[in-house]
């Protein structure tokens, strides 16, 4: 069953927190409350607080990570 949000094209709503990430969030405002999507190639998109770390490769969450120390902190017991 897909989810109202895979029907969006989330690659026009991506934006980068410093120039120098890899790692893209997504505005998801507009959208929905809570909704947290990021991306490293504005093809494949992770939800956040579903995703993280388990459906994402060791270099992903590694970038992650170094980019998002709050996060990283915020899911430590995930690991």
């Amino acid at each position: 069953m897909k989810n109202d949000y895979d029907e969006v094209n989330w690659s026009d709503y991506c934006y980068k927190e410093n120039d120098g990430d890899k790692t893209w969030w997504v505005d998801t405002s507009w959208f929905a409350k809570g909704l947290m999507l990021i991306t490293f190639d504005k093809k494949k998109f992770y939800n956040l607080f579903e995703d993280y770390p388990h459906n994402m490769s060791s270099e992903e969450i590694e970038i992650f990570d170094k980019e998002n120390p709050f996060w990283a902190d915020f899911f430590s017991d995930r690991k």
